[in-house]
């Protein structure tokens, strides 16, 4: 897999973002970071995004309302959920809502990039 792929960032925490940014742009990924779930929406060229690593309770819309809207679109990328609210009911809402993972915080690295090669893999199968 190359990993000139585009993962885009959706936390309401800046330190979380510029985290994870770093993190991707060390592994060669290119990342464009949203602080919120109405900025992601907003973005008129999301085509290009090929993974979107979202954080479940933002201020504004929640992830998973994030994932509602997309839903009916044919090219939503996969999303990849990362809460600290790691209960069973907000995780089947997730995976039920065709969320490709969910992952605790805080998200342990090796964890993280193994399911994002995965997401990455499955998107261009």
């Amino acid at each position: 897999m190359s990993n000139t792929s585009t993962i885009a960032i959706v936390d309401d925490d800046e330190a979380i973002r510029e985290a994870l940014d770093d993190l991707l742009k060390s592994c060669g990924y290119r990342s464009r970071l949203f602080s919120s779930a109405e900025a992601f929406l907003s973005e008129a060229d999301r085509r290009t995004i090929d993974c979107v690593l979202v954080d479940v309770k933002m201020a504004g819309l929640s992830g998973i309302e994030l994932q509602a809207l997309l839903s009916h679109d044919p090219a939503r990328p996969p999303m990849i959920f990362m809460t600290s609210y790691k209960d069973e009911r907000t995780r089947s809402a997730v995976m039920d809502g065709g969320a490709f993972a969910f992952l605790g915080k805080p998200v342990d690295v090796t964890q993280l990039m193994h399911t994002l090669e995965e997401a990455l893999c499955s998107k261009h199968s």
